[in-house]
């Protein structure tokens, strides 16, 4: 993508990238430095726009050592070279055949033919011209190249061209460009550095690509925060609610990204109406999401002081300016915090986050706003396990794709893809540079690109700013700040705004071990930083979940296209003659038929490879399908042995508390039956003694004083 710069720009940048590049030494090391940065053709081109930049159109003799037939074999190759109209390494390399390549002898010989004859071909380009095209090709191979320049970079600019050294602000056609402050650090402290390429408009911030700045700041800040929502309406940033020192927040900032301007907005609260006849609560949140739909904000979930059993949905009506609740229908969700919500079409979907009792969730909820209605889903597959304060963004309309977040023990940094058509979860394979566990982490994309930013995982904040190419998923990295600055901080906002046309993102607040307030912008160079190498390596199988969802089938030249990137680098000059590209060669239209010719051979080749992979994976399939028929059936035979065991356990557990029963029965009657025994022995042993006395009682009764009476006669 063109950039927007002052005429005055380009040296500056040129001679910072020639440096990183490796050129500035001698001619050998400069050769050696650029040839292990970069790839042959990328090498030739940087080489020959240098000389062009510096030294100017190429009037060196060709080499005396080549015999006429090779002078001839150049003059015919540099003709047709000519005859394009472009500078395209791939050209020059397929114009030089086997035998041009070994007639010329050493390696050496070779690198002299490439140099001379890549710098002869640019003709009388000017300088500024060649110099911004070094800059392109650069930055097309290493987006991030300018954040790694050293400090020597500077002096080596002053050295090569008189600029404004007292670090005024460039003046061109009456304007004036303030400098910015590059976001950057050094132990832990930030430091100020000065850059020439901008964009500026009005009085907005000059933005620099793939760096974070620092933009000049109006008005009162809002308070420091963490957790907060952030939502972008019409080149307006909103910040609602979040947390400071543990207190949940309700206030509501606007930052206007044209002027750069805080102001604070005095929101009313709804009166109460006949769908809400009692009073409207708005209470102080944190966690929840902000999304804009139609003139509304809407605030979605969130902790509270008082959290209620359910989600609720708070609205902001940008043109009333009040707060009310919306009422829902269907079964609506628990109440959480550090969920995702993404907005697809007309449809909310609500995935994860933890509840009031600090309950990790991983379920599905879908609200849709043109009816206010509830809906949960049970998606096949594994979905995420649970977590919260993860990130969630869509592609094509159709895949939900959820990243990190974090347990009560861990962080993540697993990728999980929802087909919201299938309803089906994957987790397919990542490639690139995959970022590390974080939770806390803010996302936004920007076409297919999903940049993330910040987080932690506990010990430390995530210093890098990471792209995924949602079609390829392939991460790469866009730029590292160091230290503890804001942009390393767990619940920060980023979102997407505009200046001059172009996107940019901006982030707000966080907490890196204080909470912060701070406003950084980035504006990203819109391309993926790992294309050239995606482009040149095979995209793995896992990735066909995601890529090419709404367009499986790519027509010819679309895969040309692609096939080509990465081997074909062709910079079109913007002062190219029309002559010139009416008059190509019938020798580079034969070789443009042979090179699609041999990539749609390839590509029937590569098309075959995949219909027979995809044989094999329904065999495989299909198999899987049945053994898991057949354990499916040996569980259900198993359930039911398990059932009559059960059942019969039931019942020998109620013979045995019959028996005891029984037990306890006999036990009383046995000590009944002692009783009465005792008692007998007694009652008979009370008789024997009677019997005993009655037989011997004349003698006791004398004893005793009374003797026994006698009868009287009649």
């Amino acid at each position: 993508m063109a950039r927007t710069n002052t005429g005055l720009a380009y040296p500056d940048r040129f001679y910072a990238a020639a440096s990183y590049a490796g050129f500035g030494g001698s001619p050998n090391s400069a050769n050696k430095d650029v040839a292990s940065k970069f790839s042959n053709e990328v090498a030739l081109i940087l080489y020959a726009l240098y000389q062009q930049a510096t030294v100017g159109p190429c009037n060196v003799p060709k080499p005396s050592p080549w015999s006429p037939v090779e002078q001839g074999k150049w003059k015919r190759s540099a003709s047709s070279f000519a005859a394009s109209g472009s500078v395209s390494i791939y050209l020059l390399k397929n114009n030089i055949d086997d035998n041009n390549v070994n007639s010329l002898g050493s390696e050496r010989d070779l690198d002299a033919f490439y140099h001379l004859y890549s710098w002869q071909q640019l003709g009388n380009m000017v300088s500024a011209e060649a110099m911004r095209l070094f800059v392109k090709i650069l930055e097309e191979e290493d987006p991030g190249w300018y954040s790694r320049t050293s400090n020597s970079v500077e002096s080596v600019r002053d050295v090569q061209m008189n600029h404004n050294s007292n670090g005024e602000p460039i003046i061109e056609n009456g304007n004036s460009f303030a400098e910015t402050k590059t976001i950057s650090a050094e132990n832990g402290s930030l430091m100020e550095a000065q850059d020439k390429d901008i964009v500026l408009e009005g009085l907005g911030p000059v933005v620099v690509y793939d760096q974070w700045v620092s933009p000049p700041i109006k008005g009162q800040r809002p308070k420091a925060r963490y957790e907060h929502g952030a939502a972008v309406v019409q080149d307006k940033m909103y910040i609602y609610g979040g947390n400071h020192n543990g207190r949940y927040l309700s206030d509501l900032n606007v930052l206007d990204l044209r002027s750069w301007t805080w102001s604070k907005v005095e929101a009313s609260i709804e009166s109460k109406s006949e769908e809400s006849p009692s009073p409207v609560n708005i209470a102080s949140c944190a966690g929840h999401s902000l999304i804009p739909w139609e003139n509304k904000l809407l605030s979605i979930a969130g902790h509270t002081k008082d959290p209620s059993e359910t989600i609720q949905i708070k609205a902001f009506d940008l043109q009333t300016g009040t707060w009310s609740i919306l009422k829902t229908y269907g079964k609506a969700p628990v109440s959480r915090g550090g969920q995702s919500v993404t907005l697809v079409g007309s449809t909310l979907v609500i995935f994860g986050g933890q509840d009031a009792k600090r309950t990790l969730l991983n379920d599905l909820h879908i609200l849709d706003l043109e009816t206010m209605t509830w809906d949960d889903f049970d998606a096949v597959g594994v979905p995420p396990s649970p977590r919260s304060d993860h990130a969630a963004a869509v592609h094509a309309e159709r895949y939900l794709l959820i990243f990190g977040g974090g347990s009560h023990a861990t962080c993540f940094n697993d990728l999980h893809v929802l087909d919201l058509q299938a309803m089906e979860w994957s987790r397919p394979k990542q490639q690139g540079e995959i970022p590390s566990p974080r939770a806390g982490h803010a996302g936004v994309t920007v076409g297919e690109n999903w940049f993330i930013v910040g987080g932690g995982d506990n010990k430390s904040g995530a210093s890098e700013t990471v792209v995924l190419n949602m079609s390829t998923l392939v991460w790469s990295v866009v730029t590292s700040v160091e230290g503890r600055v804001p942009l390393a901080s767990e619940g920060l906002s980023l979102v997407v705004g505009s200046i001059s046309g172009e996107d940019i993102l901006v982030s707000f607040g966080g907490y890196n071990g204080r909470y912060n307030n701070e406003v950084n912008v980035l504006k990203p160079s819109h391309k993926s930083t790992l294309q050239s190498k995606i482009m040149e390596a095979p995209v793995p199988d896992s990735v066909s979940a995601v890529q090419n969802a709404t367009n499986p089938t790519r027509d010819l030249e679309s895969d040309f296209e692609v096939g080509q990137e990465g081997k074909i680098r062709e910079i079109v000059m913007d002062n190219t003659d029309s002559e010139h590209m009416k008059s190509k060669g019938e020798e580079t239209s034969e070789l443009i038929i042979a090179t699609l010719k041999s990539e749609k051979e390839e590509l029937e080749s590569s098309l075959n490879k995949e219909k027979l992979q995809s044989l094999q994976l329904k065999e495989e399939l299909t198999q899987a399908e049945t053994r898991n028929t057949d354990l499916y059936k040996e569980l259900q035979s198993i359930r039911g042995q398990l059932a009559a065991e059960q059942s019969r356990c039931f019942k020998l557990e109620v013979d045995v508390a019959e028996l005891r029963q029984k037990l306890q029965t006999m036990e009383t009657l046995q000590k009944e039956l002692e009783l009465l025994q005792r008692q007998k022995a007694a009652s008979e042993q009370a008789s024997l003694n009677a019997k005993q006395r009655q037989g011997s009682g004349g003698v006791w009764g004398w004893l005793a004083g009374s003797p026994p009476q006698k009868a009287d006669d009649a």
